[in-house]
């Protein structure tokens, strides 16, 4: 029965491509899906952006490429990735460039056609509200702060770049689990009304996605997450998926890690909403009824997929200048070191006060305590804390005052509670990027999505 192998890339910008080597050396991989994008990935691109009009795109990318394509290429293994960020063309100029250099062949598809803030009023002509999905508010509110809207495009495209000989297929904003799905498709000529499969698919790319924490990484099973083998070396997950619908993970023979039926039944429900109606561009997947069977020595088999057809309407991500944070951080040591950060926040808090500072949010952390946990802290502890971080942040809309408040923070050195053990230098205001997510009819999106080829 005919297959393919699919291996995890990367899960998110700045992660490790080091363990991919193992998947293209001795993983048998055809293809490797790399996740460079999230939500805050674009914010970054945006601030990039913002700085330099030639930027905008993962620059991780490049690099990973540099030191894997050449094993890559001995191998016959692509690479699918969505660096490209907010400026696909930029990645793949920087890509190809560097390419000729060194003298390597490759042919780079680029997958454009997601971003949309510059199509805001066509769409809203045409009648999309493009109002918050989840609030109901209007755009308009936001909408002369709009930095960039990008919607969740699906596999087809980029598997019309691999059907024209792509070797690397660059894209800005698709969906994660679409890099893996699309050389399924490819390989294994699915119908785009195969739900089922599709789901199947969906299942995959959903388990990759996330480059080790499908192979034990971040693994949060009550005291078994020590028990996980050879951090230093985890190999990320590996899929092979056969034309009946069903996939065997595993990873390269060698590594770190462990795939098993608890370490990839937590990823499998990571940052889902209802695991019953797990949605894409492509196909939405009924997770109830999946089986996931371990086979021991870090096989595990999943079949029984089931899919409903594709949503009529995209996610579309917005990001918009949403004001100013100003920040600052104090730490204090034995004895009553949580004690100490309260005075200060307390002291903090006046301060600001009696400047009258437009302040629109406050919030306030004491690291060693509560920072991660948040209400879910055990306040037994809090006074017996050897040390304990005071990091406070303000949301203002005058950046003055961002820049302001940080400075408050060295003047407790000498003039604040005692034993001041470490303290951060004065940062200056950071912009703040709120997050606008909304629904677009798919015809609007997919009618403008171009694939371009370039062979270098």
């Amino acid at each position: 029965m005919k297959s393919v192998r699919v291996g995890a890339g990367l899960g998110f910008y700045g992660d490790s491509w080091h363990p991919v080597r193992a998947s293209i050396e001795r993983g048998g991989v055809r293809y490797i899906a790399s996740d460079h994008l999230s939500e805050l990935t674009l914010a970054i691109l945006q601030k990039d952006r913002q700085k330099d009009s030639s930027a905008g795109y993962a620059r991780d990318g490049l690099p990973m490429l540099m030191e894997l394509w050449p094993l890559a290429a001995k191998h016959g293994v692509k690479f699918i990735l969505n660096a490209g960020g907010l400026n696909p063309a930029g990645a793949r100029e920087a890509i190809a460039r560097a390419f000729r250099d060194k003298g390597w062949k490759a042919t780079i598809a680029t997958v454009t056609g997601d971003a949309l803030l510059g199509r805001f009023d066509e769409l809203v002509a045409a009648g999309e509200t493009l109002a918050h999905m989840d609030s109901g508010a209007g755009l308009a509110g936001v909408r002369s702060r709009m930095l960039f809207a990008n919607a969740y495009l699906g596999a087809q495209p980029i598997v019309r770049a691999l059907e024209q000989g792509a070797d690397i297929v660059l894209t800005g904003r698709v969906a994660d689990a679409a890099l893996s799905l699309a050389p399924i498709v490819h390989e294994l000529g699915w119908k785009w009304d195969d739900w089922d499969k599709l789901a199947l698919g969906l299942t995959v790319g959903h388990l990759l996605e996330c480059s080790g924490q499908g192979s034990g990484g971040n693994f949060g099973s009550a005291e078994e997450w020590a028990a996980i083998p050879d951090y230093a070396h985890l190999g990320y997950p590996i899929a092979e998926v056969s034309a009946d619908g069903s996939a065997l993970f595993t990873k390269a023979p060698d590594t770190g890690g462990r795939i098993s039926f608890d370490t990839l039944r937590q990823q499998l429900l990571y940052e889902v909403h209802n695991p019953h109606a797990y949605a894409s561009p492509d196909v939405v997947l009924d997770m109830g009824t999946l089986k996931l069977e371990d086979l021991g020595n870090d096989r595990v088999r999943v079949t029984g997929a089931s899919g409903a057809a594709r949503p009529a309407r995209l996610k579309v991500v917005g990001g918009y200048h949403d004001g100013w944070m100003g920040t600052g951080m104090i730490g204090f040591s034995w004895p009553q070191a949580y004690a100490k950060c309260e005075k200060a926040a307390e002291t903090l808090k006046t301060l600001v006060a009696e400047r009258g500072w437009p302040v629109e949010d406050m919030n306030v952390e004491y690291i060693g305590y509560d920072s991660l946990l948040g209400a879910n802290a055990d306040p037994t502890y809090r006074d017996q804390l050897n040390e304990c971080f005071l990091r406070m942040t303000i949301r203002t809309q005058e950046r003055k005052v961002a820049d302001a408040y940080g400075r408050l923070f060295p003047w407790l050195g000498l003039s604040g509670p005692p034993y001041v053990g470490s303290m951060k230098g004065v940062q200056g205001a950071k912009e703040l990027l709120g997050i606008w997510p909304t629904l677009v009819e798919r015809e609007r999106v997919e009618s403008e999505v171009d694939v371009a080829l370039e062979k270098v």
